[in-house]
């Protein structure tokens, strides 16, 4: 996304869009009937650990790594290679992104370089930072071009920009435009698919609009299925006005059904059987 001859609050213009107020109503009261559920008053954290788990699947599932979640609760050799790997970088993630809130606001490089680092967890002059002129990327699932790392580099401090920024972008806006950046640029050398969803769900809690983490967006795109994903993102990587607004309402469904699995949690512990 280029700043070049934007307005004072671009990301709050993508709002005017055609059907992305109607997304961010519909995510809100989304949202609103969750967090108004009787179970909430009083197990809130059971709901937000379970969330966590949700969400730490379904972005795994989105990376080639599609376990049942009896499988994720089951297993604990997360450090090997394959799909374990994939999965343990989702958990790891999902836990870190917690302890971020605060920092991303005032540096959210900062907070994107930690991530690789939590999701690679190895060693490494490549770990840590955007990749450098030449260096591959590991992101198989997404075949797009990856921009070259000039380009990369320009639009990740852009983003940076109008994050440390504020404005009166919707949370989803701007949610949407932090995952869609960093899955279009793929900064990193690898995992940039788990860490644009974690960045995603730092946005969306740190906002407000869903403080206590209990509507995995994750889970949702997880449920939307990979074909989906994939084609919204197309359409934001194109840079049309129609192409951004359906990356933005895929973003709004995903926390839908991040909102709507936490739902059937609740309703599973009020009936005792959760």
């Amino acid at each position: 996304m280029s700043t070049t001859g934007a307005t004072a609050d671009p990301l709050a213009a993508l709002g005017s869009l055609p059907g992305v107020a109607e997304s961010v109503e519909s995510v809100r009261r989304a949202v609103d009937r969750v967090y108004g559920h009787r179970i909430m008053r009083r197990r809130s954290n059971e709901i937000t650990s379970e969330a966590a788990l949700r969400g730490a699947r379904g972005s795994a599932a989105l990376s080639g790594a599609d376990w049942a979640l009896e499988e994720v609760r089951r297993r604990s050799d997360f450090g090997g290679e394959g799909e374990e790997r994939v999965m343990g970088a989702a958990l790891r993630l999902t836990a870190e992104a917690g302890q971020l809130l605060s920092i991303w606001r005032q540096s959210p490089l900062r907070v994107l370089a930690r991530l690789h680092l939590v999701a690679a967890a190895t060693q490494g002059d490549e770990v840590g930072r955007p990749r450098r002129a030449g260096e591959p990327v590991d992101e198989p699932l997404v075949e797009l071009p990856p921009p070259g790392a000039q380009e990369v580099s320009g639009r990740l401090d852009g983003l940076a920009e109008l994050i440390v920024a504020g404005g009166s972008a919707p949370a989803l806006v701007t949610a949407a435009v932090v995952h869609g950046e960093l899955l279009a640029l793929r900064p990193f050398a690898s995992h940039n698919g788990l860490i644009a969803r974690t960045a995603e769900r730092i946005v969306l809690v740190g906002s407000g609009l869903d403080p206590k983490a209990i509507c995995p967006a994750e889970a949702g795109h997880a449920e939307l299925g990979r074909a989906a994903y994939l084609a919204a993102l197309e359409g934001y990587v194109s840079g049309t006005p129609e192409g951004v607004a359906a990356w933005i309402a895929h973003c709004g469904r995903a926390v839908e059904l991040g909102a709507r699995e936490s739902t059937a949690v609740c309703e599973a512990l009020q009936r005792g059987a959760a």
